[in-house]
């Protein structure tokens, strides 16, 4: 299946750029781009994408108000929306995130986080860009001594750890020497057995129980 891709973004130069990289998966096509909030409105009505791409700082309509028209809480079939931004800004993240976005991104993240991002939300997960992650982290929790006992094996664990770093699939794999899929097997019986949905959430778990401690 080919996966539906609408760019929301004022800057022609990053929406060509998001369309090559995009547009050279096999498994993905750019079917439309939007150069305001509005006109992404009304292109994703008129084409029904699987994932829309949106920038924040749009005319018309920003990317937060688009992401609430469009996966927001009051919305009966919501759609994936993606914030793709530079500004790295706490409350831009809360409201994304409280908008319905599946992810949060940096502009500077680069190709393989934006394709993997994609990914993760046809696969109904969450991808926030590692920078971003740390932070929200940091204001979710603080760590306490783990009182009951750890319902993961050593594994999941020092997976659970790289996630708390932001670390993706890929790179999860990398560090310890297993495939991308495989890590996110991993990644995705540790949301089950802790009862989250979100790599955020098992982040936050990690902070909470003390299995992962802020950077220094």
């Amino acid at each position: 299946m080919t996966i539906r891709i609408l760019i929301a973004d004022d800057q022609a130069d990053v929406r060509s750029g998001f369309r090559l990289i995009l547009d050279s998966q096999p498994d993905m096509s750019v079917i439309a781009e939007a150069t305001d909030g509005a006109q992404a409105l009304a292109l994703v009505h008129q084409h029904r994408p699987d994932v829309v791409l949106a920038d924040i700082r749009m005319p018309k309509l920003n990317g937060l108000e688009l992401t609430r028209e469009l996966a927001g809480p009051e919305v009966t079939n919501p759609l994936r929306v993606i914030v793709v931004t530079t500004f790295e800004i706490d409350e831009y993240v809360h409201a994304a995130l409280s908008n319905g976005a599946c992810g949060f991104l940096l502009k500077r993240s680069g190709p393989t986080l934006l394709i993997e991002g994609v990914r993760a939300a046809m696969a109904g997960d969450m991808l926030i860009s590692p920078q971003v992650t740390v932070r929200l982290l940091r204001q979710l929790s603080v760590p306490t001594p783990a009182r009951a006992p750890i319902p993961l094996t050593d594994r999941e664990q020092e997976i659970v750890r790289l996630v708390a770093k932001g670390f993706t699939n890929a790179e999860i794999g990398s560090a310890l020497f297993i495939s991308a899929g495989t890590a996110k097997t991993h990644v995705a019986n540790i949301q089950a057995k802790l009862g989250v949905n979100n790599r955020v959430a098992i982040a936050a778990w990690a902070w909470e129980r003390g299995v992962a401690h802020p950077a220094p």
